[in-house]
């Protein structure tokens, strides 16, 4: 793995273990929606690796055939910023992809196997990244349903701010249980 790969995955790496931290810390809360149509942190979790398998499998399945990747220019920088700072932004709230939300199983398994699902995409991204062609490095490999397409290096800084963006609401979700008395 390049230098700069390895640096954006440790980055993710270190998010995602604070992430599932904050959700431990919860206990028997962490299935518990903090209100009415709202999430638990286990949901959260759920989304992420939801969304980091779907990341992981477009990335392989673009691989194949890498010759095709186009280069990613100017636009594709100036829309993967403007992806980053709205992910940043503590009030920007966004609806999860639909593709994303018919991919999420209704019932939400225990943290224990969300972790351990989690783990392995995130080892099978390793891999990936451990492989990835230099040749494609500046090519457009993923493609975001809000911005476009996006680089690999693209790519892990979405994956990183998307983690820290739940990561907010995970810290919102234990504030609000904190609050609320148990029975």
């Amino acid at each position: 793995m390049n230098h700069r790969l390895h640096l954006r995955f440790e980055q993710l790496e270190r998010a995602t273990t604070h992430l599932l931290q904050q959700a431990e810390s919860l206990g028997s809360q962490s299935h518990q929606s903090p209100g009415q149509g709202q999430w638990s942190a286990a949901q959260v979790v759920q989304h992420l690796v939801v969304a980091e398998t779907g990341i992981e499998q477009y990335i392989e399945k673009k691989l194949h055939n890498a010759e095709d990747l186009s280069k990613a220019g100017l636009s594709h920088m100036l829309k993967s910023a403007l992806l980053r700072v709205m992910l940043r932004l503590p009030f920007t709230r966004f609806k999860a992809p639909a593709r994303l939300t018919e991919q999420t199983p209704e019932h939400v398994p225990s943290l224990p196997q969300l972790q351990a699902d989690w783990q392995a995409v995130r080892r099978r991204l390793e891999q990936t990244l451990n492989e990835y062609p230099s040749r494609s490095l500046d090519r457009a490999i993923f493609k975001h349903p809000r911005s476009g397409m996006l680089t690999i290096y693209q790519t892990l800084d979405f994956m990183l701010d998307h983690v820290l963006h739940h990561q907010h609401q995970v810290e919102r979700i234990a504030k609000t249980l904190r609050r609320v008395p148990q029975p």
